[in-house]
């Protein structure tokens, strides 16, 4: 009787293993088949998010840029007219990119700058500047940009102050038909003592008849030279007060809020000036500032650089140079306008990212000597102070 029921015992134990096995594999089956109509699903997704990308990338044009060997007398299309805006903007720039690029050349004493033109089909170009490998700079350049075409509402919000509108009576997804044309630079010196510089100087216009100017000059020190902080931002508060008085203290108040990494609680560096969507007077008297703006680069800027630009360093400063470059690159990829503006609007990539070093650093978790000359520029990234 015993035997009986452990037979009988062992034959339920048996089904059930059987049935639990065979349990295992259906859920087994069920979670490959819902892994495959996943990846499925996932390849489908990948492959729409393609043809969009591809559709996208078209239209934006980012292969659309044709290099030319001779450059034109104009950018800009024969239709706007000489007395347009249009027109005498872009005259300001080449000829700003012009001087600029003649004294920073003087300073240096053996770097050239390489200059490379392009046009786009739809209208516009550009001519890229760019000194590398100098005495003196490591990486210089100076980029006229004139663009026609059309942008998405996001890349106009992201080109001009946040909150202002202007796409304002066009339908959602709607695009914008634009021109900008701006002049744009930054200088990157050898020397850890000799500070980085950058300016751009930019006119908008939309087909709806709306327009503005935007622009300034700020610098960046790796160390930190009240004086060199004096003669800049005194520089700039003359060429400020020639046109409002209450240019400079607005505008590089606006300068240490723009050149914010938010991400690190600290300014890229101890500012200059800054403005954006100015359309509140005549175009005429805002394209003098401009011109004044462009101006005052060299003397505001090429006297700091002759006086350090022979200055003994060493590897630790030098060191710490690269990884103030490194929080300048980390805020011309993440906030910046005009990088941002560029890449939403298919722009020439060489230009748009020739603004960044050719050399940088990240060190993990760095914090400087206490009482040493990188603490003491720390804290003025920290908490921006007047200079004059």
């Amino acid at each position: 009787a015993n035997c009986v029921k452990w037979c009988s015992t062992y034959r339920r134990f048996t089904e059930m293993q059987h049935n639990m096995i065979l349990f295992i594999g259906i859920i087994s089956m069920s979670a490959q088949i819902c892994q495959s109509l996943r990846m499925r699903d996932t390849f489908i997704k990948l492959q729409k998010s393609k043809v969009s990308l591809a559709a996208v990338d078209e239209k934006l044009g980012w292969d659309s840029h044709t290099a030319i060997d001779s450059i034109p007398d104009t950018l800009v299309r024969t239709i706007d007219g000489n007395d347009s805006m249009r027109r005498k903007f872009e005259l300001l720039c080449r000829n700003a990119q012009a001087s600029i690029c003649n004294a920073i050349e003087e300073l240096d004493g053996e770097g050239k700058f390489r200059s490379d033109a392009w046009v786009r089909e739809s209208g516009g170009g550009g001519i890229s500047r760019v000194l590398s490998g100098g005495k003196v700079f490591e990486k210089a350049g100076v980029n006229l940009s004139v663009v026609y075409g059309t942008m998405p509402q996001e890349a106009l919000k992201a080109a001009t102050e946040r909150g202002v509108d202007r796409a304002k009576g066009m339908a959602p997804g709607e695009r914008i038909p634009f021109f900008a044309c701006g002049l744009s630079s930054v200088m990157h010196p050898k020397n850890p003592f000799a500070p980085t510089m950058h300016f751009n100087y930019r006119y908008f216009e939309t087909d709806g008849g709306i327009w503005w100017f935007g622009g300034g000059t700020d610098i960046t020190p790796s160390y930190l030279n009240e004086d060199d902080m004096k003669h800049f931002h005194g520089t700039y508060k003359q060429v400020c007060d020639k046109h409002d008085p209450e240019f400079y203290p607005k505008f590089k108040k606006w300068a240490d809020e723009y050149f914010f990494i938010a991400h690190r609680g600290e300014t890229r560096g101890l500012g200059g000036i800054f403005f954006d969507d100015m359309n509140d007077r005549e175009p005429e008297k805002l394209l003098a500032f401009a011109t004044d703006g462009l101006a005052g680069v060299v003397p505001a800027y090429v006297p700091i650089v002759a006086k350090h630009k022979n200055d003994e360093f060493t590897q630790k400063n030098k060191e710490w140079q690269l990884m103030r470059r490194g929080r300048y690159v980390e805020f011309n990829l993440v906030y910046d306008r005009g990088t941002i503006f560029g890449l939403k609007t298919g722009g020439r990539i060489e230009s748009i990212l020739m603004s960044l070093p050719e050399t940088a650093r990240w060190e993990y978790d760095f914090h400087p000597e206490p009482g040493s000359p990188e603490e003491e520029i720390t804290k003025a990234f920290r908490s921006p102070r007047e200079w004059i």
